[in-house]
């Protein structure tokens, strides 16, 4: 039995998902009305990752089919316990539907995501076709470089292989 995963955030590109989560297959798309996507849950690395919080003008989904090994595996993965709480959302079409909130003990509105997170971001949304309001509010939250080069290339190297053309900005190369 398959399981429903909706998601919001890095996972929304199926290259992305499918590098965590090989047999992850895209069911299509929802929109979770009256939500908000913030880049304010802090991450083991310090920096801004996305979560989902009542309130807002909706957020638009990924929603994937995943073994209940690949969940438990994605559960790992996002820190279910270390700051991020496994949710059921309900989607029209989809049903009910696994995602992550951020923990509020996690929640730091200061935070800034680092180039490659937010640049995984927006490549989903892109990939997704979401409305290009949505798609331009994701691409100008404001970034930080990542200060650990290796981690830096290979996020990069995975924004690369989704699409060639995608460079860091000079000012964000470490």
């Amino acid at each position: 039995m398959s399981i429903r995963y909706a998601a919001y955030g890095s996972n929304l590109h199926p290259v992305r998902l499918r590098a965590r989560l090989p047999a992850a297959e895209l069911l299509g798309t929802a929109r979770l009305d009256g939500w908000s996507l913030e880049f304010h849950k802090r991450g083991r690395d310090g920096s801004g990752k996305c979560s989902v919080q009542p309130g807002g003008n909706g957020v638009s989904l990924a929603v994937y089919a995943l073994s209940r090994r690949e969940l438990a595996a994605l559960d790992a993965i996002e820190g279910v316990g270390m700051g991020y709480q496994r949710h059921v959302v309900k989607l029209p079409l989809y049903g009910a539907c696994h995602t992550y909130i951020a923990e509020a003990s996690h929640v730091d509105d200061s935070l800034a995501p680092f180039d490659w997170y937010r640049e995984l971001v927006v490549l989903g949304a892109e990939h997704h076709a979401f409305d290009t309001s949505y798609i331009d509010r994701l691409a100008t939250v404001a970034a930080a470089s990542d200060p650990d080069r290796d981690r830096h290339a290979e996020h990069w190297a995975l924004i690369q292989r989704i699409d060639p053309a995608r460079r860091p900005a000079l000012r964000d190369a470490p």
